[in-house]
């Protein structure tokens, strides 16, 4: 396994590895009993198979890492960020898409974000993982290598995730596009 990089993105297609990665990760962080691990968890559960792939990945998660804390944010990681980095505490935020998909589509229409908007929060998520004191894991998809989606929110929305996950890497010390279960670094 590598070393731990003050800043990771993990990014790849649904079922790549992605998460299991950062797993990985923390566990290796987690060897040096005076660490601490926080996963930063942006999935809402907005219906019953969404609500039983959380708690699937919960408890498999609380028998591969039981000291890891689990946070629920789906909008402000770069608070939580702020909040929970110490030199000592693995951030894991699993994952942009997800927390871009909440700020793009909530599920309260009224808290549907404008495109500066969206920008000002990617631009603090920035910020926050510049600054965090310890390591952050951050899992997202890559979601640009298929065929140009048919209608105009679905192709805004890919347009958008590739600009976070570009802004992301250049944030990041180290790049890693899962394919099949395989890291592969891309800086």
């Amino acid at each position: 396994m590598d070393e731990i990089a003050r800043c990771e993105l993990i990014v790849g297609g649904q079922r790549s590895g992605k998460s299991y990665r950062a797993e990985l990760l923390s566990g290796q962080w987690l060897t040096d009993n005076t660490h601490r691990a926080v996963m930063l968890a942006t999935a809402y559960a907005w219906d019953a198979e969404m609500r039983d792939r959380i708690i699937r990945h919960q408890s498999d998660r609380a028998l591969r890492l039981p000291t890891m804390q689990t946070v629920e944010e789906p909008i402000n990681i770069g608070s939580a960020i702020n909040l929970h980095s110490t030199e000592k505490t693995l951030i894991v935020v699993d994952c942009l898409t997800l927390w871009l998909t909440n700020l793009l589509m909530p599920l309260n229409v009224d808290d549907t974000l404008s495109e500066e908007e969206v920008v000002l929060a990617i631009e603090a998520l920035s910020l926050a993982i510049k600054h965090a004191p310890g390591p952050v894991v951050l899992v997202s998809n890559e979601i640009g290598l298929g065929v140009i989606p048919m209608g105009e929110g679905v192709r805004a929305f890919v347009d958008t995730q590739g600009r976070l996950n570009q802004q992301i890497a250049r944030v990041c010390d180290r790049v890693t596009l899962m394919v099949a279960g395989l890291p592969m670094r891309l800086k």
